[in-house]
Parts: structure tokens; C-alpha cells; sequence
């Protein structure tokens, strides 16, 4: 069995983190293997969604893999429709190791997007899996969890990043 690649994971700090992802012109070979490297980088990092640009790959796709579901795929993604209704839940980020804090997203999301075949699909979620996939969605448009937090909650959460990071 061929040993699966696997891509660095940037870290808070790194601009390429910062900014907003490219529209993939052409779905083929290449992307599929990129969504493939992208599934496996996610499991080895034990999460349950990971975009291009987390591993500085800066095309508008992310991947998505809860447990018992099947890992998926979205690639030039759009947000069609988010709930007025929100909801506060605990995130994290494989690019902000170590830091989990209550974020409000909508409830529900429906977004529409191609798969790594190039056939398009919409799909409704609601629960973890829209957490997940609007937090995934940031990550194309440059945005962290963090930034959805209030000013004085933030400062305090990248203070404590900071300390972490000069023990």
C-alpha cells in the first residue's frame, strides 16, 4: 500500500493564513490528489476539517470528515444560506493548536460546491457538520475562529498563545 503524503500545517502567525484562498479553474488529477493529501493530513492531525490554505495551498478547497460520516470534499465552495438562528459551541483549529473557546455560528448552513470529480452538489448541514463547514469556509476568506470572538475575549486568547509559545 503506497505511503499517503502528508502537508504541514501553518501555524497562527503565518500570513498565508491571512489570506483569501483562489478559485480553482480546473477540477482534475492534480486537485484530486490535493483533496486526497488534505483527508490524510487531517486524520493524522486528528481533525474534522482542514483547508488548502492551513497547509498553504491557496485554492478554495476543504475537506471535512466527521466520525461514521464519509470524509467530503468542497472545492470553489459558496454559502447559499446560513440561519438567523445561532448557536455557541466550543472550536478549535489544527492551525491554533492547544486553544478551544465558545464561538456563535448560524445553526444551519447550506452551501453549494464541486467535488474532487468535478460534479457539483448542495448540501444542507446542520449541528457539528455546519460548524464545521463555516469554520472551513473562513479559513478560504482568510478568517480564523478567533476573529469571531469579541475584541477583549481575543486579546486575551492571543496573549495566552503568545506566553505558551515563549515557555
Amino acid at each position: 500500500m503506497e505511503k499517503m503524503e502528508k502537508m504541514e500545517i501553518l501555524i497562527l502567525g503565518n500570513e498565508l493564513l491571512r489570506q483569501k484562498a483562489e478559485q480553482i479553474t480546473r477540477i482534475n488529477g492534480e486537485i484530486a490528489h490535493v483533496a486526497d493529501t488534505l483527508l490524510n493530513t487531517l486524520h493524522l492531525g486528528k481533525g474534522v476539517g482542514l483547508a488548502g490554505p492551513q497547509v498553504g495551498v491557496m485554492k478554495r478547497i476543504f475537506v471535512v470528515h466527521l466520525d461514521k460520516d464519509v470524509p467530503r470534499v468542497f472545492i470553489n465552495p459558496s454559502l447559499l444560506e446560513t440561519s438567523e438562528e445561532t448557536v455557541k459551541y466550543e472550536e478549535g483549529c489544527l492551525s491554533i493548536p492547544g486553544v478551544w473557546v465558545e464561538v456563535i455560528r448560524p445553526k444551519t448552513v447550506r452551501i453549494q460546491a464541486w467535488n474532487e470529480q468535478g460534479r457539483p452538489f448542495t448540501q444542507d448541514a446542520d449541528g457539528i457538520l455546519a460548524r464545521v463547514i463555516l469554520h472551513e469556509f473562513d479559513h478560504l476568506e482568510g478568517t480564523l475562529f478567533i476573529d469571531r470572538l469579541s475584541p477583549a475575549k481575543r486579546k486575551r486568547i492571543l496573549a495566552k498563545i503568545e506566553k505558551q509559545r515563549r515557555v
